[in-house]
């Protein structure tokens, strides 16, 4: 055993004097960061994406729309509805018939309320209607009865 320890530290003596012969790594220089910064200013975390939008992410949220809905009745749309004036969000029960001609009915919330809907709003309401689907479309993407 004393002989197995003995050629394993000889290895590893001779493993440190041959990587010791090698040519030492020269330092990386670093190119200065006033070099990169013109190009990158505008490089934000995505936790500051969700407080602090840019004037075209804002216009473009701004023309989106939160539709709460799907294959559901009138009274249960309309009954959302009620849920969602009652927290204070802007709502509005909407008609559309697509082309199997069955109707289906929507609650479009506001992109003035869209800030007040989060998931948790979201998932008590599918708790209680496990019918509904949500999604985030523009304003004018689903035709009403209008």
């Amino acid at each position: 055993m004393r002989w197995v320890f003995l050629l394993l530290l000889m290895l590893n003596v001779f493993y440190y004097v041959w990587h010791q012969q090698e040519a030492p790594l020269r330092p990386k220089e670093v190119a200065s960061l006033s070099l990169f910064k013109g190009a990158r200013q505008n490089i934000r975390l995505l936790s500051e994406g969700a407080d602090a939008s840019s004037v075209n992410e804002s216009a473009e949220a701004g023309s989106q729309c939160i539709y709460l809905g799907g294959d559901i009745s009138r009274a249960v749309a309309q009954m959302i509805e009620q849920r969602l004036v009652s927290l204070d969000i802007q709502a509005q029960a909407l008609d559309h018939a697509d082309e199997a001609s069955t109707a289906s009915y929507w609650v479009k919330i506001a992109p003035e309320s869209r800030r007040l809907v989060d998931d948790a709003v979201v998932s008590r309401l599918r708790q209680d209607f496990p019918q509904i689907k949500s999604k985030i479309m523009s304003c004018q993407s689903i035709a009403t009865a209008e």
